[in-house]
């Protein structure tokens, strides 16, 4: 591995001379295609190979931050970035400990397989849904992987290296009626090869996104107003992440974003049922890594523990803030990126509660099984999500699909409202956007209840 070939000792110049310094070599190869209505679209692949160079300094409460990257790596490449970046105080280099290696080993390589037969594949899942549902208007399926290696070289003496390879498959469906129109949305993938590909998985979340719109077509609208809302754990975790998530990642907190938390530790945020997670330690995850993009080793984080807010998502500069050590979230989309305090595998612990049990308690209300986007606003905590699969619920008895739903509401509110927790578990996947870098994540949850949400209709597509 090409990050990898140089000793750690000719960088420790370049890292001298601030409170932390810290160089990120990456080496990345990646492919992505797109077929729209049978038509190839955004057919790329390529290689990335580059440095960051990154020194933190505390003056005056206040951590300041240089930083510089450009292509290549190497001793050359880390001085000639080191020149660009204020001068240091003179202090001692660095001493390297032995490096650590860690890896994910896919079964079968994405980069050996070839460009075409990832993009027949495309063809094969366009023809299967057009051959299989006649209703279809529009197909757009997507396929993406990426192998990245990295080394974080830094001033604690860290040599940590990586190696990481990930699949991910998007199918959207829209299906027309009688002039009308409606969606259906499926993704899949891992951190694996192209095993993930291959077999019957991607057949079926085609067929599901299918089977989804063209149900929606003959569903009656959502009805609109405040109820009580069960999301499945089918749904995946889009309501922690977007409800939480992101108003417990540090910068929020300390640059008062996320008002609800700040100051919050130790203090109840939730029913003693919710415990909420972030763990990059689960194998195979979309979000999972074994350094964080700092050179951190992977650690699970318990935010919440029984109700009580116990910590927030930290990277260094922030944890240097604070006078902490990071818990291992610095994440960046590549080495010409900075970190930021990021998600990686969140979720709501199972509880107690039979799911089924928890359907059941529905007098009438709404049952979420699929989630569709969301977003928030960290400041105000106000939430709202897109349903992409919704039941209405009547005496406990799952009646009908409706469509065109949406769910609304503040999210330190929506939490603590909580009343159920299923001892269930689903995950779902995604790339999480914020400062203009995008990382991949997975998101989970149980089974839950709210008694009191605001369901919102939607005009059709």
């Amino acid at each position: 591995m090409s990050t990898g070939a140089a000793p750690a000792d000719a960088y420790a110049s370049a890292l001298s001379g601030a409170d932390y310094g810290e160089a990120y070599l990456e080496e990345t190869s990646w492919t992505s295609a797109a077929l729209e209505d049978g038509r190839v679209q955004d057919l790329a692949s390529g290689n990335d190979l580059g440095l960051g160079l990154r020194l933190l300094r505390r003056r005056d409460g206040r951590v300041e931050t240089f930083f510089a990257s450009g292509p290549g790596i190497g001793p050359k490449t880390a001085a000639r970035l080191r020149a660009n970046l204020p001068a240091g105080s003179g202090g001692p280099a660095p001493r390297f400990a032995a490096a650590v290696r860690c890896g994910v080993i896919p079964r079968a390589d994405p980069a050996r397989v070839p460009l075409a037969r990832k993009v027949d594949l495309l063809r094969a899942l366009d023809l299967v849904i057009r051959s299989e549902f006649p209703s279809v208007r529009q197909v757009t399926v997507s396929y993406g992987d990426r192998s990245r290696r990295t080394r974080v070289l830094n001033s604690d003496g860290t040599d940590a290296r990586q190696s990481l390879t990930s699949v991910v498959m998007s199918i959207s469906v829209v299906v027309e009626e009688k002039g009308r129109l409606q969606s259906g949305q499926e993704s899949i993938g891992a951190q694996r090869g192209w095993e993930v590909a291959e077999g019957g998985e991607p057949f079926a979340a085609a067929r599901r996104a299918a089977t989804r719109a063209l149900a929606k077509l003959r569903a009656p609208k959502a009805k609109a107003g405040e109820m009580p809302v069960v999301i499945a754990a089918a749904a995946g975790g889009t309501f922690i992440h977007e409800a939480m998530g992101h108003s417990l990642e540090a910068d929020h907190v300390q640059e008062g974003s996320s008002p609800a938390y700040r100051g919050a530790i130790g203090r109840s945020v939730a029913p003693e049922t919710v415990t909420v997670i972030d763990d990059p330690t689960l194998p195979f995850q979309r979000g999972s890594f074994f350094f964080d993009d700092e050179g951190l080793p992977a650690a699970p984080t318990k935010l919440v523990d029984r109700g009580v807010l116990t910590d927030f998502l930290y990277d260094r500069t922030c944890a240097m803030r604070e006078g902490l050590r990071s818990n291992g979230h610095g994440r960046r989309e590549s080495f010409a990126s900075r970190p930021f305090p990021r998600m990686s595998n969140l979720y709501i612990a199972p509880g107690q509660d039979d799911p089924a049990e928890i359907v059941g308690s529905l007098k009438r209300g709404l049952l979420v099984t699929r989630m569709g986007s969301g977003q928030v606003n960290t400041a105000t905590g106000e939430f709202v999500f897109e349903v992409d699969e919704g039941w209405w619920v009547e005496d406990g008895a799952v009646r009908h699909l409706v469509r065109d739903a949406n769910l609304l509401g503040i999210g330190p509110d929506a939490l603590r409202s909580i009343d159920r927790v299923g001892w269930d578990l689903g995950w779902g996947i995604g790339t999480c956007g914020k400062e203009g870098q995008s990382v991949p994540v997975s998101d989970g949850q149980p089974t839950i209840r709210m008694p009191n949400l605001v369901v919102g209709g939607s005009h059709e597509i």
